[in-house]
C-alpha cells in the first residue's frame, strides 16, 4: 500500500514537474518571441498584391497587368455555400475555437497515423492567415509556435468575418490565381457568386494542394477531393441528401480562362501601362491601381471595326496573294489549325477540296464549310503588283490546292475568302473641347503587330497638312476669294544639283484659282505659292501654335505639301483645334487613377475650351497678328532646299499636362491630392473670324471637294481634308464635327506603294466615314455661330472682286469686314492687287 502510494506520489510529482517545466519553457518562449511578433493591427491595412487594371471611361475592362491574378472581395460577396465548403474542408470548428483547435490537431495526428495523410489539416483558418501574411512555410518548432501565438492574437483583435475575408483573398489557388474570386474567373470564367455548389466545392478544395487538386491538370484527383468535401458538407448538415447527390453527379467543367476583357483596346491599354510604369515603377503591377482612360467604349469598338474593314477592303482590291502555308498531311490539320491564331474575324482554315466554282474548307473546330462562287470567289484576281491587276479567275482551281492554309471570315450565314492584310491602318479620335482621346486603334491587330501607328509612326501627311498653312495665310491678309495662279513652277536645287518641278495630283494646271477652291480641290502648286508669299518664318511660327515642333519642320517650300513626317496624333490634335474654333488643347488618355480602396490619387486637369472666358484677350492678340500684310511674292525664296536662317523659334504654345505623381509606398495621398482639379482654360490661338473662315472651306472639301465621299453621312456640320503622298504611299483623311475630331491613315510600314488610285479620299476616307457614322449617330446638326465682323458679299469668281447684283456669274463669299475686296472695275483686265494675289506674275514653265 505504502509502495503504491509512493509510486503515485512520485508520478504526480513528475507530472507536476513536467507541467511546470512546460509552462516555464512556454512562458519563456512567449516572453522571448512575443515582442518580435508583428502587429496584428497591420492586417487591417494589408495591401494585397493586386494587378494593374485599365478601364474605359464607362468602366469597361480593357487591360490587366501583373504576375498575380487577384480580385479582392468583401465578406458579404462570398456565397454562404462556399464558406460552408471551405470550413468543411479546412476548419469545421472555426466558429467554436479561439484560433487554435486542439481537437483538430489531435484529429490530424490520428489521420496521419491511420491513413498516412492529413485530409482535414491541423492548422485552423486563423493559423493559416498568420502563416500566409507573416511567416514562412519553413517547418520549424519556432515558426509553429509563432503561428499559434499570432493566431491567438488575430482572434483577439479581428472578427471571424474579417479573418475569413483575409484568407479568401490571400490564398493561392493555382494557375497564378490568388483569392477565390480570381480562382473562379480562372477555372470557370465567372464570378464566385455565379458558381454551382460543385464548382464552389472544387474551389474550396484547392488551398490544401493547388497543383495536386488542380481541376485542369489533375481532374481525377480534383474530383475525389471535391466529392470528399461535398460528403463532409452533408455530414455537417450544410446540405441535404438531394443537394449532395446533384452536386456529386455534376461533371468537372473547369478549363483555363484568361482575364476577361470587356473591350478590345490593346493599343490603348499598352499606352496606359507604359505611362503608369514610368510613374511608379514595378509597383504598378502589384498595388492594385485602377486606371480610367478617356476611351468611349462604343467609339472604340467602331474604330476597331472601321480599321479592319478598311484594310480588308483595300486588300481585296489588289488580289489574292496565295496561301499562308501548305499543309499536305491531313492528319496534322487539326493541330496546325489549333496553333495558328485568329486575327480579328479572320480565322485560319485549310482547303479540303477544290471544285471549279467552290471550296470545301476545314476549320479549327473540325467543321467543314463551303465557300461558294457567289460568296467570295467570283471576280477574284491573283495579286500582280500594286499598280497592275490580273484578269478575274474563271475557276477556283486556278488559285487553290488541297492543303492550302488560308483565312476566311463569316458574314451572316456565309463564309468568304479573305487574307491577312500586309498594309496597315490606324485611327484616333479626340474630343475637341478638352483633348480627351475617345478612340485609338494603332493597327490591324495588336497581337499581329504591337507597333502603335498613332503615336509611334511618323509619316508624311501630304495635303492633310495644308489647312494649317492656309489658316496662317488667312491670318496674314489672304481671303477666301484671293486669286492665285495655278501654273507650273520650277525651282533649281543647288544642293541636289537637280530641278524641282512640283505638280498637282492630276498632272494638270488650272490657271487663276480662288483660295477657297484651291484648298477644297487640294491644288499643290497654289499651296506652294501661298507659302512662298506668306514666308517660311511666318508659316512656321503659325504652325507651332498647332503643336508642331518648329525645329523639325523643313524650312523650304516642300512644307506646303506636307513633306515632313509627323504622327497621326499630332495631325488629329491640329484638326481638333480647327473643330473647336481655334483653342489650343492637348491630347490626353488617362482621366483618373484610383487605389484599391477607390480613392482618387490622380485626376486629369486638361486644357478645356471656354467659349466665353477669354474672348477679349484672344481677339486683341489675334487682331494685332491678323493686320500684318502679306509678304510680296517676289521677296520670297525660290527653291525648297534653300533653308532660311531664322531667329530662335518660339516654344510650342499650350500647356502640357504634368505626369501624375502617385503615392509611393512611404507616401499616402493627402486630402488635397484627392481633390478634383479645376481644369485650366484652353488658350485661343486662332482669331475667331479666321477659325470661322477655314471651317467653312473645310466643309466645302466634303460638300464639293476631294472628300465628297463623306456626303454619304448627310451632314452639313462636318469638315475635313484628304491627304496623299507621292506614290501614293500614305493615304490620310482628317475631319471633324464640333464634338469630335478624327484622323485616319492607311499605308505600309515599309513605305511601299499603295497602288494606283489609292488616295486619301479612296483608301483612308472610308475608314473615317465608318467611324463617324457611329460617332454622329443620333446627334443633331450644329450650326457654328458666326462671329462679329464677318460679312458676306457678292464676288466675281474669276477675279475675287466685289460685284453688284447685276453680275451674271456672281457668287457669295464671306470675309472679315476689313478685308472685303474692292468693287470690280468695268475694265475686265483690271484687278486689285491689295486684296488678291492674282496680280503676281505667272511663273516660267522652265
Amino acid at each position: 500500500m505504502n509502495r503504491t502510494l509512493k509510486l503515485f506520489s512520485y508520478t504526480l510529482w513528475v507530472a507536476f514537474a513536467a507541467l511546470g517545466g512546460t509552462l516555464i519553457i512556454t512562458g519563456s518562449l512567449y516572453l522571448y518571441l512575443s515582442p518580435k511578433l508583428p502587429s496584428v493591427e497591420s492586417l487591417r491595412e494589408t495591401k494585397l498584391q493586386t494587378p494593374l487594371r485599365i478601364y474605359s471611361q464607362d468602366s469597361q475592362l480593357i487591360g490587366e497587368f501583373g504576375e498575380k491574378r487577384r480580385t479582392p472581395i468583401s465578406f458579404s460577396d462570398m456565397p454562404p455555400l462556399y464558406i460552408s465548403a471551405l470550413l468543411s474542408a479546412e476548419d469545421d470548428r472555426f466558429y467554436r475555437h479561439g484560433g487554435v483547435d486542439i481537437a483538430s490537431l489531435l484529429r490530424a495526428a490520428s489521420q496521419l497515423i491511420t491513413a498516412g495523410e492529413i485530409k482535414t489539416g491541423g492548422s485552423t483558418i486563423t493559423m493559416q492567415v498568420a502563416r500566409n501574411f507573416f511567416l514562412t512555410r519553413k517547418q520549424t518548432f519556432t515558426r509553429k509556435f509563432n503561428e499559434i501565438l499570432l493566431a491567438l492574437r488575430i482572434e483577439d483583435e479581428l472578427s471571424k468575418e474579417e479573418i475569413l475575408t483575409l484568407y479568401a483573398n490571400k490564398i493561392y489557388q493555382g494557375n497564378r490565381a490568388y483569392g477565390i474570386e480570381a480562382a473562379a474567373q480562372v477555372y470557370y470564367g465567372k464570378s464566385i457568386r455565379d458558381l454551382s455548389l460543385a464548382q464552389l466545392a472544387m474551389i474550396a478544395g484547392l488551398p490544401k494542394a493547388p497543383s495536386a487538386y488542380n481541376p485542369i491538370a489533375n481532374p481525377d484527383r480534383a474530383l475525389i477531393r471535391r466529392n470528399w468535401i461535398l460528403k463532409r458538407m452533408l455530414g455537417l448538415h450544410h446540405i441535404n441528401n438531394e443537394t449532395y447527390a446533384l452536386a456529386k453527379a455534376e461533371p468537372v467543367t473547369a478549363s483555363y480562362h484568361g482575364y476577361k476583357l470587356e473591350l478590345n483596346a490593346p493599343y490603348v491599354s499598352e499606352i496606359a501601362r507604359k505611362e503608369i510604369l514610368e510613374m511608379v515603377g514595378q509597383g504598378a503591377y502589384m498595388d492594385g491601381y485602377r486606371v480610367y482612360t478617356t476611351i468611349n467604349s462604343q467609339l472604340q469598338l467602331s474604330a476597331q471595326n472601321a480599321v479592319q474593314s478598311g484594310l480588308i477592303a483595300y486588300d481585296s482590291r489588289h488580289g489574292y496573294r496565295g496561301p499562308e502555308n501548305q499543309i499536305l498531311e491531313k492528319d496534322s490539320w487539326p493541330s496546325v489549325l489549333g496553333e495558328v491564331p485568329a486575327y480579328g474575324n479572320l480565322i485560319p482554315a485549310i482547303v479540303a477540296q477544290v471544285n471549279k466554282q467552290s471550296l470545301s474548307i476545314q476549320l479549327a473546330s473540325g467543321d467543314s464549310v463551303e465557300i461558294t462562287w457567289e460568296n467570295g470567289l467570283k471576280g477574284l484576281r491573283r495579286f500582280n503588283s500594286p499598280n497592275s491587276r490580273s484578269a478575274p479567275i474563271q475557276s477556283a482551281e486556278e488559285l487553290f490546292t488541297v492543303g492550302d492554309l488560308i483565312r476566311v471570315r463569316q458574314l451572316d450565314d456565309n463564309w468568304q475568302l479573305s487574307q491577312l492584310p500586309k498594309a496597315q491602318a490606324a485611327i484616333v479620335a479626340l474630343n475637341p473641347q478638352n483633348g480627351s482621346i475617345q478612340a485609338l486603334v494603332g493597327g490591324f491587330n495588336f497581337h499581329q503587330s504591337n507597333f502603335n501607328r498613332i503615336t509611334q509612326a511618323e509619316r508624311q501627311p501630304g495635303s492633310n497638312f495644308k489647312p494649317f498653312i492656309y489658316t496662317t495665310a488667312l491670318e496674314h491678309g489672304f481671303t477666301a476669294a484671293s486669286i492665285i495662279n495655278d501654273a507650273p513652277v520650277v525651282f533649281d536645287d543647288r544642293l541636289l544639283e537637280n530641278t524641282w518641278r512640283p505638280e498637282n495630283d492630276s498632272g494638270k494646271f488650272y490657271g487663276p484659282t480662288r483660295f477657297r477652291e484651291a484648298l477644297y480641290r487640294s491644288r499643290n502648286l497654289i499651296s506652294i505659292r501661298i507659302l512662298r508669299s506668306l514666308g517660311i518664318n511666318q508659316a512656321i511660327n503659325g504652325l507651332q501654335r498647332f503643336g508642331f515642333d518648329g525645329s523639325a519642320l523643313p524650312r523650304d517650300l516642300s512644307l506646303a505639301l506636307g513633306s515632313h513626317a509627323v504622327t497621326p496624333l499630332k495631325i488629329a490634335t491640329g484638326y481638333a483645334i480647327l473643330a473647336n474654333g481655334g483653342y489650343r488643347i492637348e491630347p490626353y488618355l488617362i482621366d483618373r487613377i484610383e487605389d484599391t480602396e477607390g480613392n482618387i490619387v490622380y485626376q486629369a486637369a486638361p486644357l478645356t475650351v471656354c467659349h466665353t472666358c477669354d474672348q477679349t484677350l484672344a481677339t486683341t492678340e489675334n487682331n494685332n497678328m491678323a493686320n500684318n500684310e502679306m509678304v510680296p511674292l517676289e521677296q520670297e525664296i525660290t527653291a525648297p532646299e534653300a533653308l532660311l536662317k531664322m531667329d530662335d523659334l518660339n516654344t510650342e504654345l499650350g500647356v502640357t499636362q504634368a505626369s501624375p505623381a502617385l503615392p509611393t509606398d512611404k507616401e499616402q495621398p493627402t486630402e488635397s491630392s484627392l481633390e478634383k482639379l479645376q481644369p485650366p482654360v484652353a488658350p485661343r490661338i486662332i482669331e475667331p473670324r479666321v477659325a470661322y473662315l477655314i471651317d467653312s472651306i473645310l466643309k466645302d472639301v466634303i460638300q464639293k471637294g476631294t472628300g465628297r465621299r463623306a456626303r454619304v453621312l448627310e451632314r452639313s456640320d462636318i469638315g475635313g481634308k484628304t491627304g496623299t503622298t507621292n506614290g501614293p504611299r500614305d493615304a490620310w483623311f482628317s475631319g471633324y464635327h464640333p464634338h469630335i475630331a478624327a484622323t485616319a491613315w492607311l499605308g505600309f510600314d515599309e513605305n511601299q506603294l499603295l497602288g494606283r488610285g489609292e488616295y486619301g479620299g479612296s483608301a483612308a476616307l472610308p475608314i473615317w466615314i465608318d467611324f463617324m457614322r457611329t460617332a454622329l449617330a443620333g446627334k443633331q446638326e450644329i450650326i457654328r455661330p458666326q462671329p462679329e465682323g464677318i460679312v458676306m458679299v457678292r464676288i466675281d469668281p474669276n477675279t475675287g472682286l466685289r460685284v453688284g447684283p447685276e453680275h451674271a456669274n456672281a457668287m457669295f463669299e464671306i470675309f472679315r469686314k476689313e478685308h472685303v475686296p474692292a468693287m470690280a472695275s468695268s475694265d475686265p483686265f483690271t484687278t486689285n492687287n491689295k486684296t488678291s494675289s492674282g496680280g503676281a506674275r505667272p511663273e516660267d514653265l522652265f
